[in-house]
């Protein structure tokens, strides 16, 4: 039986691992169903520090951040807290969770005509929950209701967006889009429009109407929840005022 004492440990470099217990190595081997979440970020870190190898890294920050899907958001700064991750990990860490998060909305996409809200909060909650700060959107449509471009349209707080009327019009103007859907997320989870929600929406309704465009929806996105203006009769009593 050997000894505690003796019991030798691998070194902190990857690099003097046995190969199959190396991440890059076993991904390619095995495919990378087998690694576990850990080694697929130590991929990405490619080299660890002083004491730490890469693989230390991954765990380290699934430790501080619990889950892959809680990075996304994420600002820089609380990544730099873990020593041992610059920005050129960092980058590359965050890009492959974007990455990720696309890949999940182009499965959710729909093709064709938007036919009601679920259609749109399919292709928007992968994108959208997660968010650490208010995000608007604006999907514009075309003369056939589909959507053929989506603009980000301004970048808030974790409790506050605030793009103005003219902004929005002037980007379906641009576009020359006939219509369009309002997106928004609420980083509390809580999907329950503020004041403010629904007099922007208000407002965007009739400036809108008076231009002859048409606005189909205000979505908010929320913790796997979203509450849609056009669902709760909002959009059309704004309609009904607009013609007043």
């Amino acid at each position: 039986m050997i000894e505690k004492s003796e019991t030798k440990k691998y070194p902190a470099s990857i690099r003097n691992w046995p190969e199959d217990d190396r991440p890059r190595e076993k991904l390619l081997k095995h495919g990378e169903h087998v690694l576990s979440n850990a080694e697929l970020l130590a991929i990405l870190i490619r080299t660890g520090t002083t004491g730490k190898s890469a693989v230390d890294l991954g765990r380290e920050l699934l430790n501080k951040f619990k889950s892959l899907r809680s990075m996304s958001g994420i600002d820089v700064s609380e990544f730099k807290e873990i020593n041992g991750l610059k920005d050129a990990k960092i980058a590359q860490i965050k890009a492959a969770i974007e990455l990720g998060r696309r890949m999940m909305s182009e499965e959710k996409a729909f093709h064709g005509v938007v036919k009601s809200s679920s259609d749109v909060v399919d292709f928007l909650m992968p994108l959208m929950r997660d968010l650490k700060k208010e995000l608007f959107k604006i999907l514009l449509l075309d003369k056939g209701n589909r959507i053929f471009e989506v603009i980000d349209i301004d970048k808030g707080t974790v409790d506050r967006v605030n793009p103005s009327v003219r902004e929005v019009l002037m980007v379906a103007l641009k576009y020359q889009s006939p219509a369009m859907i309002l997106a928004h997320n609420h980083p509390s989870g809580n999907t329950a429009p503020s004041e403010a929600d629904k007099r922007l929406t208000k407002d965007l309704v009739k400036a809108a109407s008076a231009m002859e465009l048409r606005i189909f929806d205000h979505v908010i996105i929320g913790e796997n929840s979203y509450c849609s203006f056009a669902d709760e009769g909002l959009i059309e009593e704004y309609e009904i005022e607009a013609i007043k």
